[in-house]
This record gives structure tokens, sequence and C-alpha cells, in this order.
């Protein structure tokens, strides 16, 4: 009988252990660009490298709990990272930026190429490929965080969009700068929005973590109430995954800047999927960055844009909102109400702590700033 129990614990045992294994190895990855950065919550680094169309896991061992309620600001970011790497500030372009929940370290992907930027239209992974991965502590500490000698696990989007092909509006661009052009993790998925190879470009891929060959690939398609048509070609620029209605939805902003939910649950391999535009949130932008956070117990969602202010909005409206955006929109606005908050240069967001969501924010004497926003302050 304790033979028998004990075989029967033995098996249990062996069972977790495979379930937890992270079926990761120990090396270099070989990254080609760190176009996008996002942190599960424990604090494993995905890399989004559009130029090598792949999803990298990354274990910086970077594990101690910080508890740190404080603002960190930095008013003069681009000069403490062009001192670090032996360049001037007008050289530096920040492509993402991630917290680590655990630590709230805060990761930077860098590259030397803001010289080149020409058009307000241009990304930073238009430009040039992000190679550098900083960190900055909660206390300001800089340094380079390195990518050598680490855990990691990868796995290759199916077809993403050719590296050959020209952008057909943006000079000199590529559209596989846009391979992958942002990254959301939940509930052991990772989505990828980004553009594939397909007749209709616009895609989202599922992956579950820890990685496995299995990924969902599927062509999306939304109506553009600014452009008064249903588009393709046009990739997610920022979304977030979010239960509305107890249904699992990602909410997508694209450019010129519709508001979308899609349904998680169509996500199937193969298929091609409708989103449901329940907002225009004004035309001549494009999205940067999302983030979700909560305040007195509440949820809301900060938008921070290339030409729009900040942009606050409510799930339970969009939730609450019955309708759909299927016809030409006039004056640009429509659906979901936002709430406009000053933050005119505001690039990258990410949640920092328990009182700050943390920023770059282009400042009117041309400095880039990290900064940190009032969770309290933005309160609607």
């Amino acid at each position: 009988m304790q033979k028998t129990l004990f075989s029967l614990l033995l098996a249990s045992f062996m069972i977790v252990c495979i379930a937890k294994e992270p079926r990761m190895k120990k090396g270099t990855p070989d990254i080609v660009s760190l176009s996008v950065l996002e942190f599960n919550q424990d604090g494993i680094l995905f890399v989004g490298d559009s130029k090598g169309g792949a999803i990298y896991a990354i274990d910086l061992g970077d594990d101690q709990v910080s508890t740190n309620e404080e603002q960190l600001n930095i008013p003069n970011l681009e000069d403490k990272l062009a001192g670090l790497l032996g360049t001037t500030a007008d050289n530096i372009m920040i492509h993402d930026m991630a917290v680590n929940p655990i630590s709230q370290n805060v990761y930077l992907s860098v590259s030397r190429g803001r010289a080149k930027w020409t058009s307000r239209w241009e990304t930073p992974n238009d430009l040039e490929d992000a190679s550098i991965l900083i960190k900055i502590s909660p206390s300001g500490d800089m340094s380079e965080a390195s990518l050598e000698n680490v855990e990691f696990s990868s796995v290759a989007i199916p077809n993403p969009v050719s590296s050959d092909i020209e952008h057909q509006w943006k000079k000199g661009a590529k559209l596989r700068s846009d391979a992958i052009t942002d990254i959301a993790f939940d509930n052991g998925q990772v989505y990828v929005a980004g553009l594939s190879n397909e007749e209709f470009r616009s895609a989202m891929w599922t992956v579950p973590f820890p990685f496995t060959k299995d990924v969902k690939a599927n062509t999306l398609e939304i109506f553009h109430g600014a452009h008064g048509k249903w588009e393709t070609a046009s990739p997610v620029r920022a979304f977030l995954p979010y239960q509305l209605n107890n249904q699992q939805q990602l909410l997508a902003a694209y450019l010129c800047t519709p508001l979308v939910t899609i349904d998680a649950s169509k996500l199937s391999d193969g298929q091609h999927v409708k989103g449901r535009t329940v907002a225009e949130f004004g035309s001549g932008n494009y999205p940067i960055d999302m983030v979700l956070y909560q305040n007195n117990g509440k949820d809301y969602i900060l938008m921070s844009n290339s030409a729009l202010p900040l942009l606050l909005f409510d799930p339970e409206d969009v939730a609450n909102y019955k309708g759909e955006i299927t016809e030409e929109v006039k004056g640009y606005l429509a659906g979901v109400k936002y709430t406009p908050r000053s933050g005119n240069g505001v690039q990258q967001l990410a949640d920092f702590n328990k009182k700050y969501i943390l920023s770059t924010q282009r400042l009117p004497n041309g400095k880039l700033a990290l900064t940190s926003l009032s969770k309290e302050w933005l309160y609607p």
C-alpha cells in the first residue's frame, strides 16, 4: 500500500515538473531586432523580432521583488543613454519599453538611428533595428542588459510579410518592419499582431507559453470609419486582451485611429476574422502604446499617440456599447467616448507600480524624459 502510494505521489510530482518545464535552453538568442518588448507576470521577457520573424522568451534572472511606490523621473533620458553607449543624444532612439512586474526594473530597446527620422509617420522600426537592451532600476541606475548566456526559448511566426516588399507610402521603408507591431501575454497565451504574407496582410498569431510549434495564424479585417471602408492591409498598432461581458476580447487600435474588439474565441488557425469597430478616436494619428491599469479598484485604459493627447477610456463603456461602426464617420469621432489627458509628446507607456504609470515624453525643450504619471491624476 505504501509503495503504491509512493508511486502515485512520484508520478504526480513528475507530472507537475513536466507541466512547469520552461522548455528553455542556455545560450545567446540570435535576435536581429528588438522590435517589441513585453513581460509576463513571472518576469519572463518576450521579444518580438520583426526582422527575424520570431518571438523570444527570455529569463533574465531579474526576480528580486520590489515593493517601491515612488516615482521614477529622468529628465534627460537620451543624454544619459548616449553617455552610456558612447554616442550623442540626437542618435539615440527608443523602440519600446517594458517593466518587469516583479523587480520594477525598466527595460528599453534602443538603437542609434534617430538621426534618420524625417517623417511623422515613420516608426523607430522603420528606420533601424534595435540591438541594445537597457535596464533602469526603480532608483534610476542605468546599465546595458546582457543577453549572453541566458535561459531562452523561441518560436517562428508562420509566413511573416516578406522582407523585400516596399511600403506603399513610406519612402524607403519595408513592410517587414511591421511583421510584429505589438505583443500581449494573457492566461498562458502570447498574442502577436503584425503583417503576414497572406493576401489579407493584417494578422494575429497566437502561441501557448511555454512555446510549442502550434502557432495559430489568423488574418484580420476591420471597418475603418474615418476612411469609410473595410481594411485588411493595416496592422494592429497597439492592443490589450480584456474580458468584456465574460468573453475574452482583444481591444485593438489602428492607424487613424479606430478602436476595435476582436473575439479571441474566433482565433483558430487559418481563419479570417472580422473585428467590431466600436470607436473612432481621430484621424491623422497612429497609436503608440496602450496600458491597462487600476485606480481605486477600477480598470482604465490609457493610450498614447503620435498626434493626439493621451486618451483615457473605460473598458466598461466598451462592454456597454452595443453598436458597430460600419459606415463612414463624419468629423472623425464616433462610438465609445474617451477622456483626453494632457500629455503631448508622450510615447511609450508601461504600468510601473501601485501609484504610477511610466512614460517617455518629449519635453518642450526637446529633451526626452522618463516620467511618472500619477494614476490618481489620470482619474477622469
